[in-house]
């Protein structure tokens, strides 16, 4: 018999309460009950603190490239296929306005096909140039003839002068979004330095590719201030802020309850078979733990692991090919009202 209520500690983390479980498997249903609604209002004041990365190395690597910029002749940045919107960094719009660009939704592969040309479509109306683009599989010289397209202007010039221009190309976007892996296949061999975490690529780094073409793959580059928290969380889903800064299992928790909520419900359920895919918050957490068998002894789920696989199985793209941002509706006219006979005949007479 227990002698009266467990003692916590006075600094007690949402992670530490999590391991806690086993304490509560000796005790009434209604206590468990209890814990649960503990485990909710711990997530929703967790909710309430604002997701934000911006290291000391960022700073730096942002003012390096716009010492560089004066070196290129063509930006191509790289964003996200499955988050168009959020993995673009506002920062650069005005640091490279005036270089030619090429934009590539990068990880198209993770990405839902008919919603990737549904954000080519849509960039393109803006005036942008765009193309999709898989690092891992994709072909090398569909990028290298659209950066020569784009670098085609300065070409000219040069050549008109007598001069075989070499052409510099600068790879720019947010961490982990493959910059390195990118410029690594353009290249065919692999030189600059690469990883599934963000914050690998910590300095400049050229790489030649043709005696005409250079690569500078540059750090990943994040704002100061992320406020669309929407798009923060969409960044942390796809590992673009480290997670040591973020709750693992927090984390986990709102992707699965995500996903389900934008209609990927049978492919979490199935992934992680769930035998009751009605749950929400930390039970959802913990009926994934059950179904995968992430269990420590004594049938206590392991939140910790089953947190930590939960993301990484959705960056590898092993629950489907999913988007999580779709682009903006396009606005539509409203359909001219038909005149009738008698009102077109009152307009001639008035002419």
């Amino acid at each position: 018999m227990l002698s009266g209520p467990p003692v916590y500690p006075a600094v007690f983390s949402f992670s530490d309460f999590l391991r806690q479980g086993s304490i509560f498997r000796f005790l009434p249903s209604y206590i468990d009950e209890w814990r649960l609604n503990m485990y909710d209002d711990l997530i929703l004041r967790a909710e309430d603190k604002k997701i934000n990365w911006y290291p000391g190395h960022m700073a730096r690597a942002r003012r390096q490239l716009a010492d560089q910029l004066s070196r290129v002749d063509v930006v191509v940045e790289l964003c996200d296929a499955r988050i168009p919107r959020a993995s673009r960094n506002p920062d650069l719009e005005e640091l490279v306005k005036n270089k030619k660009r090429l934009l590539v939704l990068n990880k198209a592969d993770l990405a839902q096909e008919n919603v990737t040309r549904a954000w080519l479509a849509y960039y393109r109306t803006q005036g942008i140039d765009c193309m999709s683009f898989d690092a891992t599989r994709g072909r090398a010289k569909e990028v290298i003839s659209r950066i020569e397209k784009c670098a085609a202007e300065a070409v000219a010039r040069m050549a008109a002068r007598g001069v075989k221009k070499t052409v510099r190309v600068m790879i720019v976007g947010v961490p982990n979004v493959g910059k390195s892996t990118f410029t690594n296949k353009i290249n065919g061999a692999s030189i600059a330095k690469t990883g599934d975490r963000p914050g690998v690529t910590r300095s400049n780094q050229w790489v030649r590719i043709t005696p005409y073409l250079e690569l500078l793959d540059t750090p990943g580059l994040l704002w100061p201030k992320l406020e669309n928290q929407q798009d923060a969380k969409a960044l942390a889903y796809v590992g673009t802020i480290n997670d040591q800064v973020m709750d693992q299992q927090m984390l986990s928790i709102q992707l699965m309850e995500h996903l389900m909520d934008i209609g990927h419900s049978d492919a979490v359920t199935m992934r992680f078979k769930l035998k009751d895919a009605q749950k929400r918050g930390v039970a959802l957490l913990e009926e994934a733990c059950r179904g995968r068998g992430w269990l420590m002894p004594g049938g206590v789920c392991d939140t910790d692991r089953g947190s930590a696989v939960i993301l990484d199985e959705f960056r590898a793209g092993k629950i489907g090919r999913i988007t999580l941002q779709t682009p903006p509706a396009r606005k539509t006219e409203a359909p001219k009202e038909k005149q009738s006979v008698g009102s077109e005949e009152q307009s001639k007479n008035a002419e």
